[in-house]
């Protein structure tokens, strides 16, 4: 799945220096040859050495990196460091003259400096020589050559570092630049440098006044962003911290579908980059998986969320690209027929399930829950959801007897978006059928209606109870636009019931009064920030939730700002009862879906005002 329209824009992106070592956020690489340069740091008091450093890690021995700037093309980049107590800045920018310029600054005082490393290497294989003369370090690749300079003499006194390739080492007791091809005194460095980031800064101005949520998403997105050298691709992980533990790269379904739409803002080439990258990684009975990561692994048994279609309608609203369109819109249609051919009941209604698959890879998610309630929670990706406790698994339909209101409304959704998308592509062919499959779940969805509760409720297809275990998944049934007024007053009413959803951190990923709640454990209970998005979404179909919509952009611009503000952090989920974020190791500090909180706010007021709309 590789248009030529796409590569034309790989050729365009993928070169110069950039950021995307999947491993350390102070690597440098140079994309058309692997040349990367690394920063690193050996502390002056005991020794310890900083060889990768990325955001987000856990424990108080640690490094702590605190994302500051990087713009959409790498041009400018800024991130401050801790480590071992000694603290600095890592700045990049690039010239003409000097296609890498890095400003390492120290940031605090130490009775004894620490040395300041500069590692080179080829990455990913690639072929070339290396060598260091003096205070320069020199590399060959092709017909391409490179002359490192330092702005401090070479200490090769000290010469006890984890590594085995040529580097330069000088004590860091002052501002130090190397300069690619370009022997720049520090002064020039700092002129160009300043120049850089003034740029940068400017940038903000044009999404005034949500400059914060503007900059967590750029930062989001951009310091996650790394390069899959085997298939040649740039990607877009939920965090380097997964991708380390996955092979590399680990995608997630719903996940890197919302990356494309957030990336979408400003920055196509990553948008398509991310949606050709998740939606290519379908498996042979056709829908996209719940991941698939780096060693070739993938979840054969469960899909997850189907989003695509949706966010694929708003990448295409923003740039108007109908290539993109004809590239994705077969593998979306095929996933939107699996799952009504595999977890549709005969009401209309869809559960998720977990199919029965004969490992390949010996890991454990192809055998843990797999054909049976986990795999099946799994899918759904509510991964530890209250709402599936105890829930029985039917092995012969190889579903949850629940059927689930949350994925009969993202499964009108897609219908929806696929039936804009086949307009556009003038495939008229595809219309009945998608009609067709559009009333069948909309007359699922009615089987779900609560009348005595006034809410859509999850319904065991076993014995016809409806569940009120609820959460914000429940107002999906919003994606339906035929859902009555007097229904969607009731179903107001659950959002603002302080018993159920309403507070002040919102909106909980369970109802307040359900008893895992008081959990506050992954799924169980903390706030997300694609439920928020969904639910915003789901209010956008109907003009008479504005009020609803408008109260949860709010809700949900308090939850972030804060983390954001002091910390830097974008948070995998947050606790609905304190607003913190990092208070669970189950809370990645640096998760690109957190800025889904920015971008309804972004939509509320106004800048990107179409969202939810049709096309």
């Amino acid at each position: 799945m590789m248009p030529k329209e796409y590569k034309d824009l790989c050729a365009a992106h993928v070169r110069g220096f950039q950021t995307w070592n999947t491993r350390s956020v102070l690597s440098h690489v140079d994309m058309e040859t692997g040349y990367a340069l690394n920063v690193c740091l050996k502390d002056g008091a005991n020794g310890q050495y900083l060889k990768e450093a990325l955001i987000g890690r856990f424990g108080e021995q640690e490094e702590k990196v605190t994302p500051e700037a990087h713009a959409w093309d790498g041009g400018y980049t800024s991130v401050k460091v801790e480590f071992q107590g000694v603290r600095f800045r890592v700045e990049s920018c690039r010239c003409e003259d000097a296609p890498l310029i890095l400003l390492v600054t120290p940031l605090s005082r130490e009775l004894r400096a620490p040395l300041l490393v500069l590692e080179s290497g080829f990455l990913w294989n690639r072929p070339g020589v290396l060598g260091r003369e003096k205070n320069t370090l020199l590399a060959v690749a092709g017909k391409k050559r490179f002359v490192v300079y330092s702005t401090a003499p070479h200490n090769p006194q000290d010469a006890n570092f984890p590594t085995q390739t040529p580097y330069l080492a000088a004590d860091f007791d002052r501002e130090i630049a190397f300069a690619v091809n370009a022997p720049l005194e520090i002064a020039e460095v700092r002129r160009r440098m300043a120049a850089a980031r003034e740029a940068y800064e400017e940038s903000r101005a044009r999404f005034a006044p949500c400059e914060d949520f503007y900059e967590a998403l750029r930062l989001a997105m951009t310091w996650d962003t790394t390069y899959d050298a085997k298939n040649e691709r740039v990607l877009t992980p939920v965090s380097r911290l997964w991708s380390i533990q996955h092979g590399g790269f680990v995608l997630f379904c719903w996940d890197n579908y919302f990356a494309g739409f957030l990336a979408a803002l400003c920055d196509k080439f990553l948008a398509y980059s991310n949606l050709i990258a998740i939606t290519s990684s379908r498996t042979a009975a056709g829908f996209v998986p719940n991941f698939a990561n780096g060693t070739g692994l993938k979840s054969e048994d469960r899909s997850q969320p189907p989003v695509g279609s949706a966010m694929l309608v708003e990448v295409y609203r923003l740039h108007g690209e109908k290539w993109i369109v004809e590239a994705l819109y077969p593998a979306l249609l095929q996933w939107n027929e699996w799952f009504a051919a595999h977890r549709m009941e005969d009401s209309g209604a869809l559960c998720w399930g977990s199919d029965p698959v004969t490992p390949v890879f010996g890991n454990r998610w192809e055998v843990d829950g797999v054909c049976d309630r986990f795999g099946a929670a799994l899918e759904s990706g509510l991964d530890n959801s209250p709402m599936y406790d105890d829930i029985p698994f039917d092995k012969e339909t190889h579903r949850l007897k629940l059927a689930d209101v949350g994925l009969t409304g993202l499964y009108i959704l897609d219908t929806r978006s696929l039936l804009q998308l086949a307009k556009v592509l003038g495939r008229e062919q595809d219309v009945p059928a998608l009609e067709a499959r559009l009333r069948r779940a909309q007359a699922g969805l009615e089987t779900l209606w609560d009348e005595d509760f006034g809410f859509y409720c999850n319904r065991r297809t076993d014995t016809g109870a409806f569940s009120h275990r609820i959460s914000p998944t429940n107002f999906y049934a919003l994606f339906d636009r035929s859902v009555p007024k007097a229904r969607r007053e009731r179903i107001a009413a659950h959002y603002w019931n302080p018993e159920e959803f309403y507070g002040e951190w919102m909106l909980p990923a369970i109802a307040r009064n359900d008893p895992a709640f008081p959990e506050q454990d992954y799924w169980r209970g903390r706030v997300w920030a694609p439920l928020n998005f969904l639910v915003y979404l789901a209010f956008c179909q109907h003009a008479d939730l504005a009020r609803e919509r408008a109260d949860l952009a709010e809700k949900s611009a308090a939850l972030f700002l804060p983390e954001w503000q002091e910390n830097r952090h974008i948070h995998e989920n947050y606790n609905a009862v304190t607003g913190q974020g990092c208070d669970s190791a189950n809370s990645d500090k640096f998760y690109h879906w957190g800025a889904l909180l920015g971008a309804l706010v972004m939509a509320e007021k106004g800048l990107l005002a179409s969202l939810g709309a049709d096309l």
